[in-house]
Formats: structure tokens, sequence, C-alpha cells
């Protein structure tokens, strides 16, 4: 419950803002086709970033600098781990039952030899990782093109990946301890150790010229990789010359 007033103060707080800087100019578009909502966006970056700053940042400096290197891997590889039903279910969504079978192996192995998922076993011995999504699940069904959107506290999506995201709380297990019994403690620890993992890409976002821009880019081209799992199709640089 406290997260959720929390969630609904910033949302208002966001608003305010929003409101606030209606009169401010318009924002130059940098990429009409995928980013229309580019000032609506822009703004819940901004909040993003203070809200990263003052709370998210701090706390993840601080579980970096008290957790050692490898436990904090243990943390991560064990919330890798639970996204397993996601993963199997999205398989088996996108036809790919073979890969459903091997992410099952991997799941048993890291669960049982990796103690509960804290030591990846099935890296080690080749066993290929899958990460699959409700938002790939989409594409892969046809909604191939989606327009960048910008979460409250939650960061960057699409339109579409966000639709997707909505199915979480009913298949990860961190989302559903947190929807049905209330207890944040599972998804509060999962963020942390997330953020801390990120730590070192710091300096490159802060260099940026357009931090904007950079998240932007780097989470789209990142979507389009695992959509086509790891092979997204080249530019077609010829027709583009033609244009010109």
């Amino acid at each position: 419950m406290i997260l959720r007033y929390f969630l609904l103060a910033a949302l208002l707080l966001i608003q305010a803002a929003m409101l606030s800087g209606c009169a401010t100019k318009p924002v130059t578009m940098t990429d009409p086709e995928r980013d229309p909502w580019e000032a609506y966006n822009r703004k819940i970056h901004s909040f993003n970033m203070a809200f990263d700053d003052a709370i998210f940042k701090p706390v993840a400096k601080g579980y970096d600098t008290i957790m050692p290197d490898a436990p904090q891997r243990g943390v991560r590889n064990f919330f890798r781990n639970l996204s397993y039903p996601v993963t199997f279910l999205n398989l088996i969504l996108q036809g790919k039952f073979e890969d459903s079978l091997t992410a099952t192996g991997r799941f048993l192995m890291n669960s049982t030899v990796g103690v509960f998922g804290f030591f990846d076993i099935a890296t080690r011995v080749e066993i290929p990782e899958y990460n699959e999504d409700f938002g790939q699940t989409l594409a892969v069904w046809g909604w191939k093109d989606s327009r960048y959107l910008v979460m409250p506290v939650f960061g960057p999506y699409t339109a579409r990946d966000f639709l997707g995201r909505s199915f979480y709380g009913y298949f990860h297990p961190v989302s559903y301890v947190a929807r049905e019994y209330n207890n944040y403690i599972p998804l509060v620890v999962d963020l942390i150790s997330l953020r801390a993992e990120l730590l070192p890409f710091q300096a490159e976002l802060d260099a940026a010229s357009d931090p904007y821009v950079l998240v932007r880019d780097v989470y789209l081209q990142r979507r389009e990789y695992d959509i086509h799992d790891g092979d997204p199709p080249q530019l077609d640089y010829d027709s583009l010359l033609e244009e010109y």
C-alpha cells in the first residue's frame, strides 16, 4: 500500500510540473516517427532523473559499497532465474517450443545445483539463456513498430512494451507477490540490485550531450535486438540513398 500511495503522489507531482510548464516553448522533435510524444516524454524523463538522483542512485551506491561483487552477482542471478515463468510462457506463445524446453532445463539446473539461482551453473555448462517478455511476443505477432513512451519512475518503454508489461503481475513471481500479498520487499531489492548493476554506465550518461536521446536510442536498439533474437534486420542503405 505504501508504494501505491507513493506512486500516486509522484503522478500528482508530475501533473503539476507539466501544467506549470505548459507555457514553455515547444520541444524540437528529434525522432518524430518513433517518438511523437517527445514533449511529454522529456518531462517524465526529467522527473525520473530527479527521482533517481534523490533516491535510487544513492541507495544503489550504498548497496554497491557494502555488498561485495560476488554476492551482488548472486542476487542478480537469483532474480533473473525468477523470470523463467514469463520467459517460458512467451517462448510457447512465439512457437519456440524447443527453446522453451531448454529454458526449463536451465531453470531447473540453476534452481537446484545453483542453489535457487544464486549461482548461474547453466551458463557455465553453456546452456543458452533466453529473455522473452510479452512485449516481444506482441512484436512477433505483428506489432512491429510502437511509439516510445516514458513512464513515471519505471522509465523507458514503448506503448507495446508497456501493454505487455501489464501481464507481469500475473506471471512473474516478484510482481505476483507484490500484487497478491502487498509484499514489496522482493520488488524493492530487485530494483536496487538492478540499479546498482547500471552504475558503471552512469559516467556515459552524464557525459551525453542529450541524455534523453541516449536513453531512448539505447532502449529502442536493445528492444530491436531482443525482438529479433540478437539478429536485427540491417538497414537497406541502397534504398536510403535512392531517397536523396
